[in-house]
C-alpha cells in the first residue's frame, strides 16, 4: 500500500512577513509517522489539533524531516518527543548523530529524501509515492503559483532553479513552504518559474 499525504497546517506569509506560517505535512507509510517542517504556527494546536483528528498522536511521530534550518520550519520540532530529527546530513535520536547517505536515502517504503539545494545549501526534499502520484514537501517555492521566481533569500538561485526542475520531473503534487500544495503537470513545461 502507498504512502499516504495528509496538510496539517498550510502555510503562509502576511503582513510583509512579519506573520509567517510554515506548511507542515503528515505522511504515514509502512509504521512510519513522518512530520515535515513542523516550523511556525499560530500555536501549537494549529499542527497537533490536525494530527489528533487523523488518529495520532504527538509521541507517534516517527521522523521529523527538516527541509532546511531556518527557525520558520523548525521551531516546533520538540512538539515530538520519540521522532528521529532528519536533516539532509544525518537521523538525531537523543544524543545520536547518525549519518546517512543524502540524496536517495530512504525513511521508509515509499518514502525518500533528494538533496535540493539552493534556498539553502543544505535543502532537501521529502518524496512520498501515494495512490495521488508523488508527492513532494519542498522549500524550493515559497507559495502554490510559484512566486516570487527569483527568491530572495536564496544562498544560490541557479542551484535553485536546477533543484526546481528536478522536482518538477519527478513529483505530481507539491507541497511549497508557505502555502497550499499545487499540482504538476509532468508532461508539461519544467521551467520551475
Amino acid at each position: 500500500m502507498p504512502a499516504r499525504f495528509h496538510l496539517l497546517h498550510a502555510g503562509y506569509i502576511r503582513d510583509s512577513g512579519v506573520t509567517v506560517g510554515s506548511s507542515v505535512s503528515l505522511i504515514e507509510d509502512d509504521g512510519a509517522l513522518i512530520v515535515v517542517d513542523p516550523g511556525l504556527a499560530a500555536g501549537p494546536d494549529a499542527i497537533l489539533g490536525p494530527l489528533t483528528a487523523l488518529g495520532h498522536f504527538p509521541e507517534d511521530v516517527t521522523h521529523v524531516v527538516l527541509t532546511h534550518h531556518h527557525p520558520d520550519h523548525t521551531v516546533n520540532v520538540a512538539l515530538f518527543p520519540k521522532a528521529d530529527v532528519v536533516d539532509a546530513w544525518a537521523h538525531y535520536r537523543g544524543d545520536q548523530w547518525i549519518d546517512h547517505e543524502g540524496d536517495g536515502h530512504r525513511l521508509s517504503s515509499h518514502t525518500w529524501l533528494i538533496m535540493t539545494p539552493g534556498h539553502t545549501n543544505e535543502d532537501q526534499t521529502l518524496l512520498a509515492e501515494t495512490d495521488d502520484g508523488v508527492v513532494a514537501c519542498t522549500h524550493a517555492w515559497w507559495r502554490a503559483d510559484r512566486t516570487p521566481e527569483v527568491d530572495p533569500g536564496a544562498d544560490d538561485q541557479a542551484a535553485l532553479e536546477a533543484s526546481r526542475r528536478r522536482i518538477l520531473g519527478m513529483a505530481d503534487l507539491v507541497v511549497p513552504g508557505h502555502d497550499e500544495p499545487f499540482r504538476n503537470d509532468r508532461s508539461g513545461d519544467q521551467s520551475g518559474g
